[in-house]
């Protein structure tokens, strides 16, 4: 609420001096010019017989009284009594006998008192109601405006994003080229036909950039740009949300072209019905309203609409049909070069030292996404400035990834050396269990200092991008995962509760394998139950489950079977190579950390887990001897390949330079 316009209204001001006068009225009127002595001193009075005349007001308990000779300079006299004494009063008046009679009288409200009462909870209440309008639009000037669309206009003079400024999404840019060619030239695509899609839906993952590449698209064509969160179309009053998306859309259509942005749109275009409760709430209406507005579209009118969702899956069909979100691009966490690019645009204006190798750092961060990136070179940045350093180097980079990856270091958690002994062989059975399996990653960073809420952990890094995973992968995942809990029970005998998050991983990837991969051979490429993503109120609490009991047994054994079956290859593992657990706990208790050079040494004689037998999915379904077909080389345009038919001819022959020197000649 804006204080300065507040008072700055004359309104207040009026309102103001007429309660004053009001107040100050009645008070003045409450006065009758009598003085107001104590009981004991009217009881003397009326004992005195210098009273002429008595009035007795009940209710008020007051008794107003007229003498035949001053006291203390007045003959108008009143005091007030206790209802306790009123007996006491009555009869010292009856004594008295007043030569001018004595009245009984009623309280009675008169003309003014009964206005006062009546005007004054208006008054109250009509400021109220003014305070709430006015809290709630920001305003006390604009309580007519509440039905009105919130959306920030980004204009030419702002502060513009363009395609350049996003890495990472090389499809997303390649789709959203065409809606901005779009917005530049309409004419060319409306003259062969074409019809540009009216709204783009762009989903995937926290932090992969949805929003920035919006603001892209709105930067390279130039037009005006209506940024909207999906939750500021909602409020307590019914029927807002439907004209804020009624004025939004109509200010679009004044200024088109333009764009649309709506951040989070699954916070007002969920399901419809998917409510515990059901009925139709503000949220429906609102998501009504949305669905009139985009499919009254005028097709000459350029106006395109752009969403965000992280959860594409809970969003109403009737939004996504052709003809509203026509188009719905993904924008997934980006792969190797994309991260180096993200990598290269949010370092422009950081020093980098010159052993820095971006690409290098791409590599250790599988899995993050733009805003991940970010804050690694941000943190990096921080640890540079904290220490006094003029270049960020590769070991602020270093730990920056180590803080985003699993926080902060803990300097202040001081372990007991048994505790520090027992973490060493923890994660040393990790890490010997991922280098000995056959099917895993490299393992490239052990570390036993504190961070976050672990006490250590392993890191182990693809070398490549992947996509998809294989049963032994997922068997290695599991034997690595339950190597710390193994090496305890070797070396201890004694296992601790540090492995509860290692148990709680196998347990999850086993029971994906069972119930949503197919690869046990009990239960079968069977999907069982709903996917392992987070419960849709009202919609998923709706519906039971899908199989029997029997089979749920059967899905128990299995899950049970793959972990038993890994807990029993890391106890081979790290029986077979006892010798060089030791040595690695007795490496990371004197240096803290080893890098992938320092466990590669150590790892250089590890004895392997044998191979596994070859899985079949049923006993009655051999599978082929024969092997895959070889890779083909990716095939070039017929002028290219024809060019290298005639290179590969005077291969043989050398080339000539101009300086007179001779080289083979390379196809």
């Amino acid at each position: 609420m804006d204080f300065k316009k507040l008072t700055r209204n004359p309104i207040l001001y009026v309102l103001l001096i007429g309660i004053l006068l009001i107040v100050g009225f009645s008070l003045i009127t409450s006065l009758n010019g009598a003085k107001q002595i104590s009981t004991q001193q009217g009881l003397e009075l009326l004992d005195g017989g210098t009273v002429t005349e008595v009035t007795n007001t009940d209710g008020d308990q007051r008794v107003d009284m007229v003498l035949s000779e001053p006291f203390e300079g007045a003959t108008d006299v009143q005091f007030y009594y206790v209802t306790a004494r009123g007996e006491e009063v009555v009869r010292a008046i009856d004594a008295a006998n007043p030569s001018d009679g004595f009245n009984d009288l009623v309280p009675r409200a008169t003309w003014f008192d009964g206005f006062i009462s009546l005007l004054l909870p208006l008054v109250l209440l009509g400021l109220l109601f003014w305070f709430l309008l006015s809290s709630a639009q920001g305003g006390g000037g604009r309580v007519m405006q509440f039905g009105k669309s919130r959306a920030k206009l980004v204009t030419k003079e702002s502060p513009t994003v363009t395609f350049q400024d996003v890495a990472g999404a090389d499809e997303a840019i390649e789709e959203l080229h065409e809606i901005k060619d779009f917005l530049k030239d309409p004419a060319r695509f409306q003259a062969v036909g074409a019809r540009i899609p009216k709204g783009v839906l762009l989903y995937g993952p926290p932090g992969t950039g949805k929003t920035l590449l919006a603001r892209a698209v709105a930067g390279e064509a130039g037009v005006p740009f209506y940024s909207i969160s999906g939750s500021d179309f909602v409020e307590m009053f019914v029927g807002v949300g439907a004209s804020r998306v009624r004025d939004l859309f109509n200010q679009a259509k004044e200024n088109a072209p333009a764009i649309i942005f709506i951040d989070e749109i699954d916070a007002v275009g969920r399901h419809r019905g998917a409510g515990m409760g059901g009925g139709h709430d503000e949220r429906e209406q609102t998501l009504n309203q949305m669905l009139v507005e985009m499919d009254g579209f005028d097709p000459k009118v350029n106006v395109i609409v752009i969403a965000a969702t992280n959860r594409p899956d809970i969003l109403d069909p009737a939004l996504l049909r052709p003809g509203r979100f026509d188009r719905q691009i993904g924008v997934d966490a980006p792969d190797l070069k994309g991260r180096q690019k993200i990598l290269e645009v949010h370092g422009r204006g950081k020093p980098l030292a010159d052993s820095v190798d971006l690409e290098v750092v791409a590599r250790k961060t599988p899995g993050f996404t733009g805003a991940d990136l970010a804050n690694v070179l941000n943190e990096a940045a921080l640890l540079t400035a904290r220490s006094n350093a003029q270049l960020i180097d590769n070991r602020a980079l270093d730990e920056a990834i180590d803080r985003v990856i699993a926080g902060p270091q803990r300097r202040t958690r001081v372990m007991r050396d048994k505790e520090k002994l027992i973490t060493a062989y923890h994660e040393g059975g990790h890490a010997l269990a991922a280098a000995a399996m056959n099917h895993t990653d490299p393992v490239t960073k052990v570390t036993i200092l504190p961070r976050g809420k672990a006490l250590g952990y392993t890191m182990v890094l693809p070398l490549d991008d992947k996509y998809s995973v294989t049963r032994n992968e997922l068997q290695d995942q599991l034997t690595y995962a339950m190597g710390g809990r193994v090496a305890e029970e070797i070396v201890f005998h004694d296992p601790t509760t540090g492995a509860s998050n290692d148990i709680e991983k196998a347990t999850g990837i086993a029971r994906k394998m069972v119930t949503e991969y197919g690869m046990t051979t009990d239960v079968g490429p069977v999907k069982l139950g709903s996917s392992s993503g987070e419960v849709f109120m009202g919609r998923d609490m709706g519906h039971g489950r899908e199989f029997s009991e029997r089979i749920a047994e059967r899905v128990d054994e299995q899950v049970r079977g793959l972990i038993e079956q890994a807990h029993n290859e890391a106890y081979q593992v790290i029986n077979d190579n006892r010798e060089i657990l030791d040595r690695l706990a007795l490496e990371l208790l004197e240096k803290e950390t080893l890098d992938h050079i320092e466990l590669a040494e150590i790892f250089k004689d590890i004895k392997r887990l044998p191979p596994r037998p070859q899985w079949l999915s049923s006993s009655e379904r051999p599978v082929s001897v024969l092997p895959p077909v070889d890779v083909p080389h990716r095939r070039e345009p017929a002028g290219v390949a024809a060019s290298v038919e005639v290179e590969a001819e005077t291969e043989k022959a050398p080339r000539r330079r101009a300086s007179g020197q001779t080289r083979p000649a390379t196809a």
